[in-house]
């Protein structure tokens, strides 16, 4: 069973920036790479950043090159989202989870999200 507690969403201006972090079990942590993820409203659920277990390789959606930053510190078990220049259509529910773009889909061990609202 994953634990995954993800933090830092709200509501800001378009332009704005919010830090998002996601605290996972150790066990998960150490192994896979670690990505985020988002559900828009009455959207499905869409990748958005992923990074390996070393940092050393990351992975962004289109929508979010040279906008978000992904990092994570493996002694606090931490991925982290830094979100610069956000957009209305960022308006979503970030999740967390030890998974990339490739195998996102058949995870079902999702943790509660944090809300990103973004306003125009």
């Amino acid at each position: 069973q994953e634990q995954l507690v993800e933090s830092g969403g709200g509501t800001v201006q378009a332009g704005g920036s919010l830090r998002l972090s996601c605290v996972a079990s150790e066990r998960t942590f150490s192994t896979y790479f670690m990505g985020w993820f988002r559900q828009p409203p009455g959207k499905e659920r869409e990748f958005v950043a992923a990074i390996s277990w070393n940092g050393g390789r990351t992975t962004y959606a289109d929508f979010v090159k040279g906008r978000f930053i992904i990092s994570r510190d493996n002694a606090k078990n931490t991925v982290y989202l830094r979100m610069n220049s956000l957009k209305p259509e960022d308006t979503a529910v970030y999740y967390c989870a030890p998974r990339q773009l490739s195998d996102y889909r058949d995870f079902d061990s999702w943790g509660q999200g944090t809300q990103v609202t973004v306003s125009s």
